[in-house]
Formats: structure tokens, C-alpha cells, sequence
């Protein structure tokens, strides 16, 4: 029975969608539920697989180098960020982080004022 109950948990995790593997990642970091979901939904939607998982390695790059790796802020998840090759990877999430309430509101103004969005 607990073999089985094993392989269900293992089966429903090979299916996360980038979605909640990016939400679960920011909750482990200290984002509230709510924001970390908001942010994984908006950058799922805007960026392409190759593009979340360039972020995703930068970002345990950080955190192995991070003197306090349980913790993760809004800069740093920006910072992480502008280490990645596309241009387009910092400024979506600077989008995600003003639009999900992690940084004021007037941040996303200039960024969709300099992307055009």
C-alpha cells in the first residue's frame, strides 16, 4: 500500500507544470502562497521552457552561493535574473514581481513603458 501511495505522489510530481514547480521553488524561498503562484502563472505564460530552465540553473547557482540561502527576495530574484542570456527573462520578471505585488506597483509602469506592453 505505501508503495503505491509513493508512486501516485512521484506520478502527480513528474506532471507539475513549470506553473507550480516555479511556485513551489518561491514558497521554499519565503514567498507567500499567493504571490509565488501569481508569479510562476505569469512567468509560465510569458517565457518559453528553455528560457525558465536557463533561470532555474542561475538560480540554484545563487542560492548554493548565498549566504542565506533560505531566503530569496525580490531583488535577488531579479538579480538571478539578469544573469540570464535573453534580455527578455530580467524584464518579465520584473514584470512578474511589480504585477504580483512583490515590488511597488510604479515598477511596472517602467517596464511596460520600456517594453512596450
Amino acid at each position: 500500500m505505501r508503495v503505491l501511495f509513493l508512486t501516485s505522489l512521484l506520478g502527480l510530481a513528474a506532471c507539475a507544470t513549470p506553473s507550480d514547480r516555479i511556485s513551489d521553488a518561491l514558497q521554499g524561498y519565503g514567498l507567500a502562497p499567493q504571490q509565488a503562484r501569481c508569479v510562476g502563472d505569469r512567468l509560465q505564460s510569458r517565457l518559453s521552457i528553455s528560457q525558465l530552465q536557463e533561470l532555474a540553473s542561475l538560480a540554484r547557482t545563487y542560492r548554493e552561493n548565498d549566504p542565506n540561502p533560505g531566503a530569496l527576495t525580490p531583488s535577488d530574484l531579479i538579480r538571478v535574473a539578469g544573469g540570464v542570456r535573453d534580455v527578455r527573462v530580467p524584464l518579465e520578471v520584473g514584470k512578474a514581481a511589480a504585477g504580483c505585488g512583490l515590488v511597488p506597483r510604479t515598477t511596472l509602469g517602467l517596464l511596460n513603458a520600456f517594453t512596450g506592453a
